[in-house]
């Protein structure tokens, strides 16, 4: 798959504005600060697509992108400590409503290589299970650790989500890595889904 001209379409901030489309979405969802923008920048060769900020908490609307052959859909960080409680209720209706109605063909569910996954990274992977999104998880930042430390991090990670090792990727935004793999998953989730509506 090579993607050849991704553009910004629009945010949302409510359950009731979910933008509407025929294409296959595929959705992007993790923590604030996980690598999120960089990674929707890497796969779309676009320096500048996703706004990227050193602040965590910054993306607190749905934002939606025309990646031609599909529709990716940015979903708000989680777990930001310095939000307030009602701002992350808001965030928490406006998430569940998205995986509810939204017929998602891939969710990329994205955790730091560099640390254990958090509580609510495993909440998030509760929610995916619930409402039966097909999902992979990206593990982010990979130029951080050295070269040797990647795999017995997937092993960790893995085993804290209890998921199978094959279900994570490694990638760095920075370096490409797992670039096209990450490609090819998106790739055959939109095959998959089309074959199943043929069905």
């Amino acid at each position: 798959m090579v993607i050849k001209d991704a553009t910004f379409i629009t945010s949302v901030a409510s359950a009731d504005k979910l933008y509407k489309t025929n294409k296959p979405i595929i959705a992007v969802a993790g923590k604030s600060n996980v690598g999120k923008s960089s990674l929707i920048n890497m796969l779309a060769n676009k320096k500048k697509l996703a706004k990227t900020s050193v602040t965590p908490g910054r993306t607190r609307l749905i934002n939606y992108f025309d990646f031609g052959s599909f529709v990716l859909a940015d979903l708000p960080g989680y777990g930001f400590a310095k939000v307030s409680k009602e701002e992350k209720k808001k965030w928490a209706v406006l998430l569940e409503n998205f995986l509810a109605k939204e017929n998602i063909c891939l969710l990329l569910s994205l955790v730091d290589i560099r640390h254990d996954p958090t509580e609510d990274d495993k909440m998030m992977v509760n929610y995916l299970y619930h409402y039966a999104v097909p999902f992979v998880l990206i593990a982010t930042k990979a130029d951080k650790l050295g070269k040797t430390k990647i795999k017995p991090s997937i092993n960790q990670i893995a085993s804290c989500l209890k998921v199978g090792v094959g279900d994570i990727t490694p990638s760095s935004a920075q370096t490409g890595l797992g670039k096209q793999e990450i490609l090819s998953l998106i790739e055959q989730a939109i095959i998959s889904a089309k074959d199943t509506s043929e069905i």
